[in-house]
């Protein structure tokens, strides 16, 4: 059954808003694995495409959210305002504030990547300045029955289809992998051979900047963002779950990944593995890093600290 709701009076608001990521780092030798497994993994991609079924749905004039698909981890959106600058605000259980830039009538997808619970919506249209206003409120209340969904399906960050090269790169990348490890530590060693660091851009990125990962691909260089949505993507169309994670490394605001490992679980901040033993896995340093300076500054994980999952 559709459900309907109007959101109250707009009320003005004064708000700052934005995603800046600026993190920098000369080569380092490839990880190696050697599975146990002698069955060569599937490697057909399977990019998962988010829904607005159509069957609960809260709009207004301003907007429409399509929550049809709460139980597989995300939410549709869509603007039908004429507002240029419009911001989707999503304050999940943990009461972490993602903020997003909502544009266009298409719905796009917004990952529930805080788990279970209740969630607080809100979209902004902007006045002027930081100066916005309050155009559409509501609760969600979300049980999710697909864990991996949030971090499986593509998002505005994580943005990929099928007809993406990311995916066909990666089919081609893992096709002689035994297992999802090995998929995951020749994704990464693709990723850190290939693209190299764009110090020019990192200086003069604009706050809400999404990367474009085939274009990223095509160019061969990006800032940490970039590399962390590259890899997810690969992963992600490989059925490999896989968040893009942002937050602090020392002091630096930058973004890395985690995985799902089978008979591990969710590795968090740390993916590469020799067969005996665990290290932080962050593709842009490794990249751009000396192997022992990495080492030293990853140790235990203590100087990363994460603040949102895409």
């Amino acid at each position: 059954m559709m459900k309907k709701i109007m959101a109250t009076k707009p009320i003005a608001l004064l708000l700052l808003f934005g995603l800046t990521i600026f993190c920098q780092g000369c080569q380092k030798k490839p990880e190696t694995y050697v599975s146990p497994s002698t069955t060569i993994r599937d490697n057909t991609p399977d990019c998962l495409i988010p829904r607005a079924d159509g069957t609960t749905v809260y709009s207004n004039p301003y907007v429409s959210i399509d929550a049809s698909n709460l139980s597989e981890g995300y939410i549709m959106a869509s603007y039908l305002g004429d507002c240029p600058i419009v911001k989707l605000q999503l304050v999940g259980p943990d009461y972490m504030t993602y903020t997003y830039d909502l544009k266009g009538s298409e719905y796009e997808a917004f990952p529930l990547s805080a788990g279970n619970g209740v969630y607080s919506l809100n979209v902004y249209e902007n006045l002027t300045g930081n100066q916005y206003v309050a155009v559409f409120s509501q609760e969600l209340d979300v049980n999710i029955s697909n864990p991996w969904g949030s971090f499986l399906y593509p998002n505005q960050y994580v943005k990929f289809d099928a007809s993406s090269r990311v995916v066909s790169v990666a089919k081609s990348l893992v096709a002689e992998a035994h297992d999802d490890l090995e998929a995951i530590i020749m994704v990464y060693n693709y990723v850190v051979e290939n693209i190299t660091y764009d110090f020019d851009k990192a200086q003069n990125v604009q706050s809400g900047y999404i990367p474009d990962v085939d274009e990223i691909l095509e160019k061969k260089t990006g800032i940490c963002l970039d590399y962390a949505a590259i890899m997810a993507s690969m992963l992600r169309s490989q059925r490999i779950p896989t968040k893009l994670e942002v937050g602090y490394a020392g002091n630096t605001y930058h973004a890395w990944i985690s995985t799902y490992v089978e008979d591990q679980g969710w590795v968090n901040g740390i993916i590469q593995f020799d067969g005996q033993s665990w290290s932080l896995m962050d593709p842009t340093f490794a990249a751009n890093t000396d192997e022992k300076e990495l080492k030293n500054f990853i140790g235990e994980g203590d100087n990363y600290v994460t603040k949102y999952n895409y």
